[in-house]
């Protein structure tokens, strides 16, 4: 199981501070989901209320 990290604020964990680098923004809820191609770039994030029908286009146009 994983421990409890922070998405926002002092405490960021690394891999969120890094993701908040390459879309900006403070994360609304913690089950945000980010969309990242085969380079390691990251392609979009998506909102807990975005559907997986959105998600599916988007994961699409990168296969």
């Amino acid at each position: 199981m994983f421990a409890k990290i922070d998405v926002n604020g002092d405490q960021t964990a690394p891999l969120y501070q890094w993701l908040k680098t390459q879309i900006p923004g403070d994360i609304g809820w913690n089950f945000a989901k980010y969309l990242v191609n085969s380079k390691g770039e990251v392609v979009k994030r998506f909102d807990p209320q975005e559907t997986p029908e959105a998600i599916g286009a988007a994961l699409a146009d990168l296969l």
